[in-house]
């Protein structure tokens, strides 16, 4: 019994109780009806006559003949109610069963549908709810790994720029020494060229600590910090020290906040954002020029008059240590990771953005899309 299908089980089990039920009827019928007496009244010539005639040879001889066809007849009928009996019981079941194969293949589609609400329809329920769950934890899975493998990716390309922009500096600080130590042309002056050296370890160093700082910003764990809170009453003091280097500078700076502005976001990395765009306003904007910053419900707008950037040159802005070819220069250009690190971040924390170049008054404009 324990190698035979559900509903072949079923099927035995209800008909031998079935069938058991029925052979103890016949017998206890068999037994007990011959006892039984009948009483009967006759009249006999104006008077009545009661007699007691012992009916039992006459019963269990009508019973004995009837008895085969009765059991067989009882045994037909207990075989369909077990058999209409096991199929409703292993319907439902042989349903789960045929879903739950499809979903142990994923088919999104799989559930299962059973309409009666007693304990199979409420394990078809589980069966559903925890397939639906398991869909969603793997897709949860599946965005977590492309995630990281995206931030694998990055900072892949991270490094291999880092390397290679630590190669130029390094290179000429090698070549100077060569040629001290040979002492060729003008690298017989050692005090000048020692001042020259020291120079470039400055900014060898000044470019290995953004490196660091940049490597440690974790863009995969930003969405988890997200908290709500007015940026409009952030704004005035990240525009400050900015506005400060733009009155030393000569430049015109403004801000405008329009009403209230709540956002769902990391406060720390959307700071940075708005740290870095304002940076490289303020460093690429002549003197005597506006920078305006503008502030409302939907999004941020940051303008600066300046030379703008070829559509060309536009595409290559956010790569890391890229530089236009007018701001090659480390002391004007910086060191090519402030637009990497914006566009990373808000790529990180769902915010769209646009960067383009106005017309009148020539510049270029930055607007950030806030969620």
């Amino acid at each position: 019994m324990r190698n035979l299908k559900l509903f072949t089980k079923i099927f035995l089990y209800t008909f031998l109780v079935m069938l058991f039920v029925t052979v103890m009827a016949h017998v206890f019928l068999y037994v007990l009806a011959p006892q039984m007496t009948v009483s009967t009244n006759r009249f006999v010539e104006g008077a009545i006559i009661e007699s007691d005639v012992n009916t039992g040879i006459l019963i269990k001889s009508a019973i004995g003949k009837a008895l085969p066809v009765s059991l067989l007849c009882c045994a037909i009928i207990s075989a369909g109610c077990s058999l209409l009996f096991s199929r409703a019981m292993t319907r439902p079941i042989k349903q789960i069963a045929v879903t739950t194969e499809k979903m142990e293949k994923l088919d999104k589609a799989a559930a299962c549908v059973v309409h009666t609400k007693d304990e199979i329809g409420e394990l078809a329920a589980r069966v559903n709810k925890l397939y639906a769950s398991l869909l969603s934890t793997i897709e949860n899975l599946e965005e977590e790994k492309q995630n990281v493998r995206e931030a694998e990716r990055l900072k892949i390309d991270f490094l291999r720029a880092a390397s290679h922009e630590l190669k130029t500096p390094v290179t000429a600080l090698n070549a100077i020494l060569e040629n001290m130590i040979l002492g060729i042309g003008k690298y017989k002056d050692r005090d000048r060229c020692l001042l020259e050296c020291k120079e470039i370890t400055g900014q060898l160093s000044f470019m290995i600590k953004e490196i660091l700082d940049t490597s440690r910003l974790d863009f995969t764990q930003e969405k988890q910090d997200a908290e709500t809170f007015d940026l409009s009453e952030r704004l005035p003091a990240i525009c400050e020290p900015y506005q400060l280097i733009a009155k030393a500078k000569g430049l015109d700076f403004s801000f405008s906040i329009q009403g209230k502005c709540p956002v769902h976001t990391s406060k720390k990395s959307l700071e940075k954002i708005l740290s870095n765009l304002l940076s490289n306003a303020v460093a690429y904007t002549k003197p005597g020029c506006k920078i305006t910053v503008i502030l409302n419900a939907r999004q941020i707008k940051i303008e600066n008059e300046c030379t703008p950037i070829p559509p060309d040159k536009l595409a290559h802005v956010f790569e890391p240590f890229y530089r236009p070819d007018f701001a090659r220069d480390r002391k004007d250009g910086g060191n090519g990771l402030g637009l990497y690190i914006v566009d990373t971040l808000s790529k990180a924390l769902g915010m769209p953005y646009q960067f383009e170049a106005t017309k009148n008054p020539p510049g270029m404009c930055f607007t950030l899309y806030l969620p």
